[in-house]
Formats: structure tokens, C-alpha cells, sequence
């Protein structure tokens, strides 16, 4: 029975006041209720081998089969079996970046060093692989910044990164998790396939960690070979999957197998089926499938009125960051900086404990030092980009949490006059 969405119905102390307003969703979200319950069944129930022959066996394996399922659905995939799971976003990034080298290397020599086009807004789980791989001479790069003020890069500008018959890779995120800017993934694909089809064919790959469970992501309708997907951005386990192409095809995007051993995965990648968390992966995407619309209103009202409560608190004092009329943002992403003095992003956090939020990524949010790449890529004054906070919204998020949060950032730094 399709679950109707009530954002009362997961984690309670999400939005709770006493204990602090939580607007860090895009860091990480709390598990759904079902999906607590889906895991703690499979803890139970599924603690066999999905490998084993046996009828507890060949249960465990069923249930891996339909979280796989409901994950292609959420994703628009063509195939359950285009699915793979992986632990998380990161394994699932550089899975793709080495599948590409590799496939390059069997097609043009290992003595032919590949190319990859990214964006210089992209997480560090692209950023730092390819970087590492360049360093080691096994590949050379080029990061792509964002058109000036938009937040987003421009298909012209990938395409003019691309370097027929040796790039073979593009890799883009669809979402900005520190702008919520989101990116032309599909044109760039339709794109970079037209302008490498008469040379070695770039392969075509997108971070959807962001995306997922806030706006439609379509696979096919992307046109991408790979799609990453993590559980935690959704309120799903730490878990994620991979979406390849026609994985089981002759015709598939290309996939060699990182980690040898047990054969688990189609033989692609090793290592007993982590059952539990598989199953609340699948419970948390078909939620998704099944409530998206609801989600994305929700976070859109709660987006559109942070927005203007903090225009009429601070005025002309705030702006926001790497957003433009030109091109969408996720609905419940909301970057913007406090201009003048004393206004650091990190600081000012550090006055309001109950506004539970960052000022990027949480990878790497506690310095304050030193502004956020992914801002003064996207060409914000340093100065603006080191006051900038990051609140996100999330489907617990009410008006009153808001309120309450601006309300707080408002006590400690009353606007200028």
C-alpha cells in the first residue's frame, strides 16, 4: 500500500526546538521510520548468507533482489540488474573513474594516458581520485568551473574541455550539495556523445548523491552511463549503489571488478551482501518513488519562506550564493552569507548551537579559515564566500523551525543600519 507522506512520521527530534533546529539535510538526513523498521526486520529475519543454497539463503537473496528493484525504479534505470551495491557514494565515484582508465587502456594501449573532464564543484570522492590518479601520471584532468555567478557550468565549456579520442570520461554532479545549483547533466550527455561519436566515445557519469529523494532523477532520460546513488542523503542507511548502462549487455557501459573474492555482485564486486542495510536502501528509494512529489513541495515551501524571512530580518545585508534566474536549484538547499565584518560562516554558527546547520560540506566545514572552494569556484568574493552558512531544509522542516532558526541567527547578529 502506497505510504502517504507525513512529515511527522520519521525522526521526531529532527525539527525539535528544545533540542536545536536541525537544517544540515544535506549533509546527511535521519532514517525514516519504515526504513528503521525495514533494517530491523532484515536483522532478524535476513541474517543468512544471500549466497548460501539454503531456504534462509535463497530468503536473504530475494530481499536483496527487491530492494535492487525498487532502487532502478527510483533511479529510472532499465534493468534491476543495472544495479550494483556499493558502500557508498565514494566507492561508487571511484569505481567509475577507474572503470574508465581501464577501459580507455583496453581500447588504446596502457601506453596511452586518458583524459577526464569534471567541475571544480564537484565533492572530494571526484575531486581527490583524479587528482591522486594525474599525480601518478595515469590520467591528466581538467576542472571545469561554473559560468560566472550561476552556480552551474556551461555545456560549451565541457564541451570545449573535451578532448576527442581522449577523454574518457566526463564526470558531473547533478546537484551542488553546498549551492544546490543544479547542473545541465543531460545536455552535457546528448552533447559529448554527439561531439566523441566519430572518435573513442567519452563515457558519461553523475554524483546524484545530492539529487535523490529532492527533485526526478532519470537515468535513461539523462542519457548517462553511470549514476551514483547514496542511502543517507535520502534517510536510507550508509549505503549506496551503482547505476551502470546495460550493465548485463554487450552493448553496456564497461564495469571491472575493484575487489576479488567471493563473485558476489555478478562477480563484480566481492564481498558478502550486507543484507540489512541493502533492504533499507530499497525501502528508502521506493519512498521515494512512491512520495517525491509531496517531498519536493514540502522542502520548496520550506525553502522559498527561509528565503524571505531572512530578506526581512537582514535586507540587502544577505545574499544568496551560486544561485541564478538561469538555472535550477534543488528545493531545499538555501547557501547565503551575512555581509560585513564579523560575519564568518563558522562563527556565527558557533553563537546559535540550537541552529543545527554548516557552511559546506561536512567533509570539511569546521576550519573557517579558509573559504569554500566550490563558492569562490563558482566566482563569489572570498569575502562573501567566507561568511557563507548552508541551511537545507528536509522533510521534517516546519514553518516554526524556521522562524525559530532565523529568529536566532537575528539575536546574534542584529543587521546593520
Amino acid at each position: 500500500r502506497p505510504l502517504a507522506f507525513d512529515n511527522s512520521t520519521n525522526m521526531a527530534a529532527a525539527g525539535q526546538q528544545s533540542h536545536g533546529v536541525y537544517l544540515d539535510y544535506n549533509a546527511t538526513t535521519p532514517v525514516a521510520a519504515e526504513v528503521t523498521a525495514a533494517v530491523s526486520d532484515a536483522l532478524v529475519d535476513l541474517w543468512a548468507n544471500p549466497s548460501s543454497a539454503s531456504p534462509l539463503g535463497r530468503k536473504a537473496k530475494e530481499a536483496v533482489d527487491v530492494a535492487r528493484v525498487h532502487v532502478a525504479q527510483c533511479v529510472g534505470a532499465g534493468a534491476a540488474t543495472d544495479v550494483v551495491f556499493v558502500s557508498g557514494g565514494t566507492e561508487a565515484n571511484n569505481w567509475v573513474i577507474h572503470a574508465a582508465l581501464e577501459h580507455f587502456a583496453e581500447q588504446k594501449g596502457r601506453d596511452a594516458v586518458p583524459h577526464v573532464v569534471t567541475t571544480a564543484i564537484e565533492h572530494d570522492a571526484t575531486q581527490l581520485p583524479l587528482r591522486h590518479l594525474a599525480a601518478q601520471g595515469r590520467c591528466t584532468y581538467t576542472a571545469v568551473k561554473p559560468a560566472q555567478g550561476t552556480g552551474a557550468v556551461s555545456t560549451a565549456d565541457i564541451l570545449s574541455a573535451v578532448q576527442p579520442g581522449t577523454t574518457c570520461l566526463v564526470t558531473v554532479m547533478l546537484a551542488n550539495n553546498e549551492t544546490g545549483a543544479i547542473q545541465p547533466v543531460q545536455e552535457i550527455a546528448a552533447a559529448v556523445a554527439e561531439q566523441t561519436q566519430d572518435s573513442f566515445r567519452a563515457l558519461i557519469h553523475t554524483d546524484a548523491a545530492q539529487a535523490i529523494g529532492k527533485i526526478p532523477v532519470d537515468a535513461r532520460e539523462l542519457g548517462v552511463d553511470y549514476l551514483t546513488i547514496v542511502g543517507h542523503k535520502f534517510y536510507g542507511p550508509r549505503i549506496g549503489a551503482l547505476y551502470v548502462r546495460n550493465l548485463l549487455r554487450p552493448d553496456g557501459a564497461p564495469l571491472k571488478p575493484m575487489l576479488w573474492g567471493g563473485g558476489q555482485e555478478r562477480g563484480l564486486r566481492a564481498g558478502t551482501e550486507n543484507t540489512p542495510m541493502i533492504v533499507g536502501l530499497g525501502k528508502a528509494a521506493e519512498l521515494v518513488t512512491l512520495n517525491l512529489a509531496a517531498y519536493n513541495k514540502h522542502m520548496q515551501a520550506m525553502q522559498a519562506h527561509l528565503k524571505e524571512k531572512l530578506k526581512e530580518c537582514f535586507g540587502s545585508d544577505v545574499v544568496f550564493n551560486g544561485v541564478s534566474d538561469a538555472h535550477q536549484t534543488l528545493p531545499n538547499t538555501c547557501n547565503f552569507s551575512l555581509l560585513g565584518n564579523d560575519r564568518n560562516g563558522i562563527k556565527v554558527l558557533a553563537l546559535i548551537p540550537k541552529v543545527l546547520a554548516s557552511v559546506g560540506a561536512a567533509c570539511h566545514s569546521h576550519s573557517g579559515v579558509t573559504a569554500s572552494s566550490i563558492l569562490l569556484a563558482s566566482g563569489i568574493d572570498e569575502a562573501v564566500a567566507l561568511n557563507a552558512q548552508r541551511w537545507s531544509v528536509g522533510r521534517e522542516t516546519t514553518l516554526e523551525d524556521i522562524d525559530f532558526a532565523v529568529g536566532e541567527l537575528q539575536r546574534a547578529v542584529q543587521p546593520k543600519n
